[in-house]
């Protein structure tokens, strides 16, 4: 069946923008793949390691509130978004002239305010081009495109890193930063009728306020467990699990299992939905055991299976709460980050602590806290919410 000329507008710029986020995902997820390792070579502890990325990640997540606020206020989506992404891009390759752990961190701080910035804008609208194609679609697609990116870019490090130490790793990253800045523009432009609008027909933000403050505490604990990757990475390099090149290696497997495991989720949620989100956190569990206890192949399969975590953090929980949106959707999807970031904070201040003193205790931290996130996601009619992201198309 023929799509209609709406459809067809609003996949053309789900996959431009899928496009854009390639380059982007290459660009600091190449350097996100080592940071922690890098963090660790100029001196930071585990602790240290733990608040910078879970601060970088508060951070970025509390001006998602503000941005997104802005955005639906002023309807100037795509401003929001420039700023963003230039912030986002061009942080990372200046990591190449970091020469003390505070002068990375505050450049990794950075990175992650940039991308809290551009992040609710871009999630408002793939959410509005949703309405179209169908959520799980729409955000699995967008995802599948980041990472692939985030595969290539860990890839281009460890090669770079390999030959000539750190500063070209980081540097190299340049060229990525300035495509997604270059193919912004004709994402923006294929963009232009798929911004949110206001619904006089809807009183509230809120569609279903129980769903969503149940969403939020799910999402919360899920953010608080899920072990951020730069705590692996130094994991990886301090107990000698595996050489620089190749935890960088390892983080692009990582991205590659997000990449195959984005579209699938994505449409399984569409058809099936939410039952998928809690098989998908069951999975992401097994990470951190694998991660931190294992050697050899298991710490590579702990690594690998952290990546369908970045799937349900991307691509699952978004369009779940979309479902739950009914207008303002930056806003809205600000809000929720501000929990999500919160909680990711205080999970990677905890997590850090903890992989300075017991591993094992660390482990236990992790997996019990995504595995009580799971019945946060089960409640409610079974299919309605796969309904309900796939209205209007």
């Amino acid at each position: 069946m023929e799509r209609s000329p709406t459809s067809k507008i609003a996949l053309r710029f789900v996959i431009v923008m899928g496009v854009v986020n390639l380059f982007a995902d290459m660009t600091y997820e190449g350097a996100r793949g080592v940071a922690g390792a890098f963090l660790g070579h100029l001196g930071a502890n585990g602790a240290a390691v733990g608040v910078i990325a879970g601060g970088g990640e508060l951070a970025g997540y509390l001006i998602r509130s503000v941005s997104g606020a802005i955005a639906d206020r002023t309807g100037r989506y795509w401003i929001n978004a420039w700023v963003g992404y230039a912030i986002n891009m061009l942080c990372v390759p200046a990591l190449a002239l970091a020469g003390s752990w505070p002068a990375a961190a505050g450049l990794l701080i950075g990175e992650r305010v940039g991308r809290g910035i551009r992040k609710p804008v871009i999630a408002a609208v793939l959410s509005e081009a949703g309405r179209h194609v169908g959520g799980g679609r729409a955000f699995g697609i967008n995802e599948a495109l980041d990472q692939i990116g985030a595969t290539a870019g860990p890839l281009i490090v460890a090669f770079a890193v390999a030959r000539g130490g750190y500063a070209s790793g980081f540097g190299i990253l340049i060229v990525p930063a300035l495509a997604t800045l270059a193919i912004l523009g004709f994402a923006a432009s294929a963009g232009r009728t798929v911004v949110p609008r206001a619904d006089e027909g809807e009183a509230s933000i809120v569609r279903d306020w129980p769903a969503l403050r149940r969403y939020a505490i799910g999402g919360a604990l899920f953010a608080a467990g899920y072990v951020d990757f730069a705590l692996i990475a130094f994991h990886f390099q301090r107990d000698h699990v595996m050489s620089v090149p190749a935890i960088s290696v390892s983080f692009a497997v990582a991205m590659a299992v997000g990449a195959l495991a984005a579209p699938m989720l994505g449409r399984l949620f569409d058809r099936v939905g939410k039952p998928v989100i809690g098989l998908a956190l069951a999975i992401t569990a097994l990470a951190t055991p694998l991660a931190f206890l294992g050697h050899g192949g298991l710490a590579e399969s702990g690594a690998a299976l952290w990546g369908v975590g970045i799937a349900v953090q991307d691509a699952l929980l978004l369009a779940l709460v979309s479902t739950a949106i009914a207008r303002k959707k930056a806003t809205a999807f600000g809000l929720y980050d501000l929990a999500f970031g919160v909680a990711w904070f205080a999970g990677s201040v905890v997590s850090g602590v903890l992989l300075d003193r017991s591993i094992l205790t660390l482990v236990l931290f992790s997996t019990l806290l995504q595995l009580c996130a799971i019945p946060f996601f089960a409640g409610g009619n079974k299919g309605n919410h796969a309904r309900m992201a796939t209205e209007g198309r």
